[in-house]
């Protein structure tokens, strides 16, 4: 008989209320190790390798011959267990196809504030804001098509600068857009990220009714968000930002609306920011964006803050484990997404779908991996007009699939990371495909956490998953 070797990185060991647990990382999937299970991996953790024979005479006096035998062979096509001299595939990944569905458009580079953070490249005073044409964003939404015509659901993001200045034309291509996807059978999807400071009766009634998806940029209570979020004046704009949000979230019910916080350099109170957001705004979601790779470093965490930014997390996680299971959803995206991920058993080849699902256009057609790159120095994947460079996107994407050598190749938590934003790799190492080593480990440590906390929940009120995440899973 041959030698078996433990697997070590293809699971996960957890203890929940002196429950055992294995997260098994190949399929993102979470079990209770039943006794013989636990004692297989305990006899071959840390050994060379034992045989069939070996571990039968080991465990024997509490488990039969057979039964052992039946669940090596189970860990073996669980890849958590592997016979010596077992091949083990070592062919590069490829990517055969580009299933796009979602195209940000870039559709002003003006913006009406200044906030002091902010990582767009080509950001511009609204006097100077570059808008884009109809051509353009129609060119867009027709290469999305050209490109990937079998998909049975497509999103529109409008992003900027602020995506308001150019109303008109979100205006114009929603109007366009709406009957060219439903003659085709397709359902269409539109969503926009703003700083609300011009929203009003009449755009809110206009996103209400076409069911736009929106997004808040705010970083909670005035004294925080005054600190960065300022008009081209210096003036802060909480005051603003608050009575605009009140007015959208007291008639919006299209969709859920979020908001978005950015946290740099001196702002680590996470559980102070959310009760604002959440309780005293209305918020359903509130999604906290850490900054430690910007463009000015004075605005990045320190290491301390970005330790303490997780410690703050998993607090208001713990607060999020309480309601679930009373079963109420206290509106944590940061949490509630990787919750989904684990309970839909997320295997993330890629760590979003920036290139991939997803693409933006500029202002003047070029296409970029994401929103985030569109005026950087980064080349662009092909135009709206020629359409995608899709040997470019899949070499590009292909060095991001290929985990050899890199530290993310074992890594317990490769199938939920993928080694991170690509912008944030672009801005602290000047590679997009780069992992971002920089915080590995408050990762591994923040993942460690959700499992647990999807344990706990599971547990207690098992019905609050099919309540409370496969809904937000149909409406993104």
């Amino acid at each position: 008989m041959g030698i078996f070797h433990l697997q070590a990185h293809n699971l996960h060991e957890i203890e929940v209320d002196s429950r055992r647990l294995l997260f098994h990382i190949p399929s993102s999937a979470l079990f209770e190790a039943d006794d013989l299970t636990g004692a297989l991996i305990a006899e071959l953790r840390g050994q060379e390798g034992r045989s069939l024979e070996d571990l039968q005479d080991r465990l024997g006096t509490r488990f039969g011959c057979a039964e052992i035998a039946t669940a090596v062979d189970e860990l073996q096509d669980l890849q958590i267990l592997r016979a010596e001299g077992a091949t083990v595939s070592t062919s590069r990944p490829r990517v055969s196809s580009l299933p796009l569905t979602t195209v940000v458009l870039n559709v002003n580079t003006g913006c009406n504030l200044s906030c002091t953070y902010c990582y767009k490249e080509d950001l511009d005073t609204p006097a100077n804001g570059r808008k884009m044409s109809f051509e353009t964003a129609q060119q867009s939404v027709e290469m999305l098509l050209r490109e990937s015509p079998d998909q049975p659901r497509y999103t529109i993001v409008f992003f900027g600068g602020e995506p308001l200045t150019n109303l008109p034309l979100i205006r114009q291509v929603v109007e366009w857009a709406e009957p060219l996807f439903a003659a085709r059978g397709k359902r269409l999807d539109f969503s926009i990220t703003t700083n609300a400071t011009l929203l009003d009766e009449q755009n809110i009634a206009f996103l209400q009714a076409h069911r736009f998806s929106i997004a808040v940029s705010i970083d909670g209570p005035k004294a925080v968000h005054d600190r960065n979020r300022v008009t081209v004046g210096g003036q802060g704009t909480y005051e603003t930002v608050a009575r605009k949000v009140r007015l959208l979230l007291g008639s919006y019910r299209a969709r859920p609306v979020g908001a978005r916080v950015t946290l740099t350099r001196g702002t680590t109170d996470i559980l102070g920011i959310w009760d604002h957001l959440f309780n005293e705004l209305g918020f359903a979601e509130v999604g906290f964006a850490p900054v430690t790779a910007g463009d000015v470093a004075d605005f990045n965490l320190t290491g301390e803050e970005l330790s303490a930014v997780f410690t703050s997390m998993k607090a208001l996680g713990e607060r999020y484990v309480d309601a679930a299971c009373a079963g109420r959803n206290i509106g944590f995206s940061n949490l509630h997404q990787l919750l989904t991920d684990i309970h839909e058993g997320a295997k993330k080849a890629l760590p979003c779908g920036a290139g991939y699902s997803m693409v933006a256009v500029d202002r003047e057609g070029g296409v970029n991996l994401c929103h985030r790159f569109t005026g950087s120095e980064l080349p662009t994947f092909g135009n709206v007009e020629s359409g995608l460079d899709r040997a470019a996107l899949g070499s590009f994407l292909e060095q991001r699939l290929d985990r050899s050598n890199t530290g993310c190749d074992t890594c317990r938590i490769r199938n939920l990371c993928s080694g991170g934003c690509y912008h944030e790799s672009y801005q602290r190492y000047g590679d997009p495909a780069h992992p971002t080593y920089h915080y590995c480990d408050l990762m591994r440590d923040w993942v460690d956490f959700a499992i647990s906390a999807y344990a706990r929940i599971l547990a207690s009120n098992p019905g609050f998953f099919s309540t409370h995440l496969a809904p937000r899973r149909a409406r993104s």
